[in-house]
């Protein structure tokens, strides 16, 4: 969550649940544009219980992975595609709705190309949704521009974390840079060489 206006230590950042772990779990690769969720019924028992798990209530920062909903949880829970889907749907809506000030959504990833989702989420908060594309970022593109921007910010030696989204107790620069040694920096084309300081 970002606020309008808001200084690095007002962003608040989260997994709100599993996004499209398990629904690529139960439908692999993917479930194109939601058309099997949207063809099925939902478990509404199971999807109960598993909205119960103490995990949505948690304040943030926090993270979920595949630890948590990897195979072992699709196989104990014998979950559906319409089902993981709603899943997924009410968890990032009950993680809206903890920013009732929310007014804008913005969607990237692989899950911006499920029509259904996306139907099904719009449906359920008040804020618009909004594609990332429409900012100028395309929605398949978040993660390389995610990484180029942070390489950039090592190179200029800044800090790259925000304590305030991560948990972290202060701001870092992350990554290393590696420069080869003179010897082998004299055989690289002055036209790859990095740019100085």
């Amino acid at each position: 969550m970002i606020p309008a206006s808001g200084a690095p230590d007002d962003v608040v950042a989260f997994d709100t649940g599993p996004g499209n772990m398990v629904m690529d779990a139960v439908a692999p690769p993917f479930d194109r544009e939601g058309e099997k969720a949207r063809a099925g019924s939902v478990n509404e028992a199971l999807l109960e219980r598993l909205l119960r798990d103490p995990y949505y209530a948690l304040p943030p920062p926090k993270t979920a992975g595949r630890e948590q909903y990897g195979a072992e949880f699709v196989q104990s829970t014998g979950i559906d595609i319409a089902t993981a889907t709603e899943l997924t749907v009410r968890t990032i809506a009950a993680a809206i709705g903890r920013y009732p000030r929310t007014q804008e959504v913005i969607v990237s990833g692989g899950g911006a190309h499920n029509r259904y989702m996306m139907e099904r989420l719009q449906s359920s908060i008040q804020a618009r949704l909004i594609p990332s594309a429409a900012l100028g970022v395309d929605i398949d593109a978040k993660e390389a521009v995610l990484f180029a921007l942070l390489a950039w910010e090592r190179w200029q030696g800044n800090p790259s974390n925000i304590p305030s989204a991560t948990g972290a107790r202060h701001a870092a620069m992350l990554g290393k840079v590696s420069l080869p040694s003179p010897a082998s920096a004299a055989s690289i084309p002055t036209s790859a060489r990095p740019l100085p300081k």
